[in-house]
């Protein structure tokens, strides 16, 4: 049984609205991230990159998802840059099962365009601009996103594609 599935992407690929649902369905617990982070320090992550620099809250976000390898049947919606950095990747990997939400740069950025949540990375950011501002992040996050050990494309696939695929997957 797998104990731990890790959802990684960009930002607004849909990590955590997908994450839910994958949880609910599994039965299993759902983490986020963002919602962990904020909890934990008591501050919005748009506040927190106010205040402090985006090395800070690299690493105390990493240290939360260290915490991750130790809940078991939960569903963890990674932060975008979260499986970059620190060897955060191939952590998860042996810890539990990468899968890799896979969105276009134009679909992904409609929609942080229409988020709820305030992503500071793409603050100011709209249009031609904002679309270069994936591609470029997506270009250097590249090689680290594709070791997830599954990858599913969005908006393509469905949950019960994504779920088949989850069933299906042999370490």
């Amino acid at each position: 049984m797998i104990e731990r599935i890790y959802l990684v992407g960009f930002m607004g690929a849909g990590k955590s609205t997908l994450g839910k649902k994958l949880a609910r369905a599994l039965e299993y617990r759902f983490v986020d991230m963002d919602d962990f982070f904020e909890e934990r320090y008591k501050i919005e992550i748009h506040d927190f990159f106010q205040k402090y620099d985006e090395s800070l809250f690299r690493k105390l976000e990493h240290d939360l998802l260290l915490k991750t390898f130790t809940m078991s049947r939960v569903v963890v919606a990674t932060g975008g840059g979260t499986p970059c950095v620190f060897q955060g990747m191939e952590k998860m990997n042996r810890h539990g099962l990468t899968v890799y939400l896979k969105m276009p740069p134009a679909a992904l950025a409609q929609r942080l365009l229409n988020a709820k949540r305030k992503r500071p990375l793409v603050q100011g950011k709209t249009g031609e601009a904002l679309i270069r501002y994936i591609e470029e992040k997506l270009a250097e996050r590249k090689d680290c996103y594709e070791m997830a050990q599954l990858h599913s494309n969005l908006p393509g696939d469905t949950l019960d594609v994504l779920i088949e695929k989850i069933n299906s997957w042999q370490p």
